[in-house]
């Protein structure tokens, strides 16, 4: 879940909620079309000046796999949402908001929702006023919810309005990384308490010697890069054990969604090398 720096007050959003946004932006400028998702909006919040491409986290090649992963990942959480809008669920959950545009790319589906963006108060403040910067504003129904994670947050979740005793999607992607096994456990538990029919989609990354050889490297730099911000990579699952775990938490049902299943749903007949790494994949959990 996004940190910051700065002030508690004005805390910008961290490298992490940073590059996830240029990475989406990059899968539209450096690759070719069809594109899994279309989000230059985060890249405009973001407000990194005209050279961001020069960085070395934006190497078109080093990183495509790794983008794609990022892509399929959100398109893949508002498919589902989605799917159960149509289904009737009308609440939409996202932790560790970051610099996600949902609200703002999908007004269409999002009118059709309360959506509760869960983050740090000075990252979240901070992107409330770029959105204003941008002309953009808050549509009706977009609840931001500050929270310290530390702290109780899934009462300051519901204090803002979720209503438990109805469905929701919670999509918690690029989160479970950050927590130890216990916080990743306790997130389950809570979400598993929402009303059946409530969906879990979350990803997990896999151990690095359990990634495809090529993109071992690419794993291992981004854990120094996470570790000398000061937001380390605590925990890495395999798909049993995080199934397991979903499942001790009571959720009735749990799929794994592997990045074959990804890589066949939204990258099919591409020749570009242009797919989705196994390095970090989903879980699907069902109350």
């Amino acid at each position: 879940m996004t940190g910051g720096t700065g002030g508690p007050e004005t805390a910008a959003p961290d490298h992490t909620a940073v590059r996830v946004a240029l990475w989406r932006a990059l899968h539209v400028r450096a690759d070719p079309p069809p594109h899994v998702l279309r989000d230059e909006l985060g890249l405009r919040l973001a407000d990194v000046g005209d050279d961001w491409r020069d960085r070395p986290d934006m190497d078109e090649r080093a990183t495509r796999r790794v983008r794609a992963s990022i892509v399929a990942r959100a398109r893949f959480a508002e498919d589902l949402v989605e799917e159960r809008a149509g289904q009737g669920v009308d609440q939409y959950v996202v932790l560790g908001a970051g610099l996600d545009t949902f609200a703002q790319r999908r007004p269409d589906l999002a009118a059709r929702l309360r959506v509760f963006e869960v983050d740090r108060p000075g990252p979240q403040a901070w992107k409330r006023r770029r959105l204003a910067e941008l002309g953009l504003g808050v549509p009706e129904g977009l609840r931001f919810v500050p929270v310290d994670f530390e702290g109780d947050w899934w009462g300051r979740l519901l204090a803002a309005g979720l209503d438990p005793g109805r469905p929701a999607v919670v999509a918690s992607t690029g989160v479970t990384m950050y927590l130890t096994r216990d916080a990743v456990a306790d997130t389950f538990r809570r979400v598993a308490t929402l009303a059946a029919g409530s969906t879990l989609v979350t990803t997990f990354l896999r151990p690095p010697d359990d990634v495809e050889p090529e993109e071992r490297a690419q794993l291992r730099a981004a854990m120094k890069g996470a570790r000398a911000s000061g937001t380390p990579f605590l925990s890495f699952f395999g798909p049993p054990e995080i199934r397991a775990l979903a499942a001790e938490a009571g959720f009735r049902d749990t799929r794994h969604v592997p990045a074959e299943e990804l890589t066949e749903r939204y990258f099919a007949g591409r020749t570009d090398g242009v797919r989705p790494s196994r390095g970090e994949e989903l879980l699907l959990a069902e109350v």
